[in-house]
């Protein structure tokens, strides 16, 4: 292997790290300090600074470089906004690149842009309209751009204040099937161990999860567990090359030679993995390789389970798949030898319409091991972003229990609804319907994350009120609409007073603390702007209204979600708690009614069809929907490329380069072949460019999860348009 993968296609860090802090010269000093001081607004791997609680030594990757634009960046003209139409022919990236959100902005019904007005008159408009509307009218939304839990809670009580449960979080379109599927079978739907666990683990598994790409630093443990024995094994219809060797910059021999990752490839057809599951759960069964003691003595439902997996024939398994029974025994007997095993998984597993049936079958097979009560081992549902695990937990998702009705009833002095709210995707589709006069959204851009386009358009231009609460202008921010549009510029988690947390995978809250630096225009914490609406619109509780502060925030958090208690003593850098502690259900008792944890009954779901491509939605040089580079540098590939193995290619009698176009029932999508390392019948498109493809209704009917896959034709095409520089 030539050195430093000379020749080879894989990321340049220190060529990159050049890069960003080029692109940051005028804040050098700004940036340091958050990088040496603030918790990451990347992935929720959670440091603090750049250490974290799982290997001793620096820790950078280049998804949070990549993002330190968005925090010293300078502010942008606010007369350029004047006029919407020049702008609504740029890119998202452009539009980021005209610099922060620096003051309140308004553009009325018909009017071509936007003008500054005062917080006061934004606050005044706000809460007349919430005033006025009926409260089932209003939905409030929340993306993980770098968000922190203070902010996620004070956005759900002021919904609940306002008199609405319609109130979510963006983790509805990636981990919600994740969260509805452990949470009924193991009563938390939380990583059960943290990420020191993998270093001594025996066997580490990726299902769906590219975190070469996604969660870097990760990488560097899968590095150390290697090294200490485990072996790595990957579920998944590419082969990701970052999966294959990586380059981790902060560890010399793998900066050099690389490191090699994956032991075992068990190559699923997209969507496959449920079948492939069922069958791993046979596997077990006609093996002896289930822990009978453990099964008997601290779970429920598994005789059900198991005659549900014996029940479904291996040729049906085999064909939904795309693995041969031999190759799910092997896997079986990998973990019969290897009783130290991790699942890791992400949105190759949950972004379809089974996705909670695919998590239950995956939980299964970790029921049938004992893999939640063991030492080392255990279930991650990782997460690509800051703040998404915090969001739910604190209260910002729209479906309510009794008992936190109850509680925050209590608490905060006001009762809160017991009408169930809308999910993010049943918000844009009422929004489209013209049921929503109130659409309050914290970041995201739905024009650019979830399918049918046409139908987000209709969402944002129908309200009477949209208000987009960030720190940069998005193409969501410019649809001509019917009502009237306000911006409201945000601070970044760094500059908010009184500091903030996040909650990273394994359950860590963590303090990040203000970072003395520049500030933008009047940008205010997105928690103060929703307290302030709160006693605007609805005077006569404003004893109730609370949220005075940061630090009150947390103490409030504290009282109302009891599994976050500790969370109002974190004041400084490097302060943390871990709910839960370093494994959850390590005594046998997990946090159901009667202790025990539930097998689930599920059924196979078969996504192949015989006159079509299956195609998914992938992840290239980006952080959510933020497109960074053209060309992904793990893979080689463009935006406009669609990833084709080469049998098919042959198949097709087509050449890698080939002008294509991918019709599916909802859209067409045109690019260029890309041979790859994909399971023939499979393609691959990015995101989000790929959602042409994608329908708007399709989701999961238990978490509400979109699905981020379709089934395609492919024919040759006249012509492609070239990629914008």
């Amino acid at each position: 292997m030539p050195l430093f993968g000379h020749g080879s296609q894989k990321p340049r860090h220190y060529r990159e790290m050049i890069r960003a802090a080029w692109e940051n010269r005028d804040q050098l000093p700004f940036a340091w300090r958050i990088l040496s001081d603030g918790v990451c607004d990347g992935c929720a791997l959670g440091t603090s600074g750049l250490r974290d609680w799982t290997l001793p030594g620096t820790h950078l990757c280049m998804v949070r470089l990549e993002l330190m634009r968005l925090n010293t960046g300078p502010a942008l003209d606010p007369l350029s906004l004047g006029d919407v139409k020049p702008l609504q022919a740029l890119r998202s990236r452009d539009l980021r690149r005209l610099g922060r959100l620096p003051e309140p902005m308004l553009r009325r019904t018909g009017e071509r842009g936007f003008r500054v007005i005062t917080w006061d008159a934004a606050l005044d408009l706000i809460a007349g309209q919430a005033r006025a509307i009926d409260p089932a009218r209003i939905a409030v939304y929340l993306t993980s751009r770098g968000i922190t839990n203070e902010t996620y809670y004070a956005a759900q009580k002021a919904a609940r204040f306002l008199g609405t449960n319609h109130v979510d979080n963006s983790a509805r379109l990636c981990h919600a099937a994740s969260t509805v599927a452990m949470a009924a079978m193991l009563g938390y739907g939380a990583s059960t161990c943290s990420y020191a666990d993998w270093l001594d683990a025996e066997l580490i598994v990726l299902f769906g999860s590219n975190v070469a790409n996604n969660q870097p630093v990760t990488i560097k443990y899968l590095h150390y567990a290697r090294n200490r024995g485990a072996q790595i094994a990957v579920v998944n219809p590419f082969r990701e090359p970052g999966l294959k060797r990586y380059w981790i910059p902060s560890v010399t021999s793998s900066a050099v030679r690389g490191t090699a990752i994956a032991d075992h490839w068990f190559d699923v057809h997209t969507g496959g993995d449920l079948a492939f599951l069922v069958g791993v759960l046979r596997a077990l069964v006609e093996r002896g390789g289930i822990d009978e003691n453990f099964v008997r003595e601290h779970t429920t439902g598994f005789a059900d389970a198991r005659d549900g997996a014996l029940a479904a024939g291996w040729e049906a398994i085999e064909r939904a798949s795309g693995v041969t029974r031999e190759r799910i025994a092997d896997f079986a007997h990998l973990l019969i030898d290897r009783p130290k095993t991790m699942f890791v998984w992400s949105m190759g597993l949950t972004q379809h319409a089974h996705g909670v049936a695919t998590v239950k079958a995956l939980i299964n097979v970790a029921l049938a091991r004992g893999l939640p009560c063991r030492p080392n081992a255990g279930l991650v549902p990782i997460r690509g972003h800051s703040g998404v695990q915090g969001g739910a937990e604190v209260g910002c998702q729209p479906r309510v229990t009794p008992e936190a009705r109850a509680r925050w009833s209590a608490i905060w002095g006001f009762p809160v609804p017991d009408v169930p709210g809308w999910t993010a995707s049943e918000m844009v589709a009422h929004a489209a319907d013209g049921d929503v006069d109130l659409f309050w959204m914290v970041g995201g851009n739905f024009l650019e994350t979830i399918g049918d386009e046409a139908r987000s358009r209709r969402a944002l231009a129908r309200p009477r009120l949209c208000v987009h609460q960030d720190i940069v202008l998005s193409s969501a921010m410019l649809v001509d609409s019917e009502g009237d549009v306000l911006l409201l510029p945000a601070t970044t988690r760094y500059e908010s007073p009184g500091g903030s947390t996040e909650t990273s995978t394994e359950r860590r809250i963590i303090f990040s603390p203000e970072i003395a630096g520049r500030r933008i225009g009047s940008a205010r914490p997105e928690w103060s702007v929703f307290r302030d609406v709160m006693a605007r619109a609805r005077p006569d509780r404003r004893p109730h209204v609370g949220l005075e502060d940061a630090r009150a925030i947390r103490q409030e958090i504290a009282r109302t979600v009891p599994r976050y208690a500790g969370i109002e003593t974190l004041r400084a850098k490097g302060d943390q708690v871990q709910w839960g502690g370093r494994r959850l259900f390590a005594d046998g008792r997990f946090a159901t009614p009667d202790r025990k944890a539930r097998f689930a009954a599920v059924a196979l779901v078969s996504p192949q069809t015989a006159d079509g491509f299956l195609v998914s939605t992938r992840r290239g040089k980006q952080f959510n929907s933020m497109v960074q580079r053209e060309i992904d540098p793990l893979t080689g590939a463009g935006r406009k490329d669609i990833l084709i193995s080469p049998d098919d290619l042959a198949k097709l009698e087509l050449d890698t380069g080939s002008r294509v176009t991918l019709r599916s029932a909802h859209g067409s999508f045109t690019g260029r072949l890309f041979a790859a390392p994909i399971k023939p019948g499979n393609l691959e498109v990015h995101w989000p460019e790929g959602n042409v493809l994608l329908s708007g209704d399709r989701l999961d009917p238990e978490s509400m999860e979109p699905d981020y896959n379709a089934v395609v034709s492919l024919e040759r095409a006249e012509h492609i348009p070239e990629p914008q520089s």
